[in-house]
């Protein structure tokens, strides 16, 4: 089974591009499948990963950034593939 986990992230003004390099230099413990990182109007950033595993494996996750870089807490939501097409 896949599992894609979505980390998603909006920095405070104009400190989008910080967000996204500290985005990319996160490392996970385990090593996903594939990762892709995309950056988004309004300083937004998103992370997907994508692993070989059930939907609800304990899976490494990117943590928050600091406080003074984000203007709210990252959101995160984990989705089960179901079709490729």
């Amino acid at each position: 089974m896949t599992v894609a986990l979505m980390w998603e992230a909006r920095a405070v003004e104009g400190r989008g591009g910080e967000l996204l390099d500290w985005a990319g230099a996160q490392e996970l413990a385990v090593a996903p499948l594939r990762r892709e990182t995309f950056a988004a109007p309004e300083d937004r950033v998103l992370v997907i990963t994508w692993w070989d595993a059930a939907y609800d494996a304990d899976l490494p996750e990117l943590p928050e950034p600091d406080g003074e870089l984000v203007r709210r807490a990252v959101h995160r939501w984990r989705f089960e593939s179901v079709a490729v097409a």
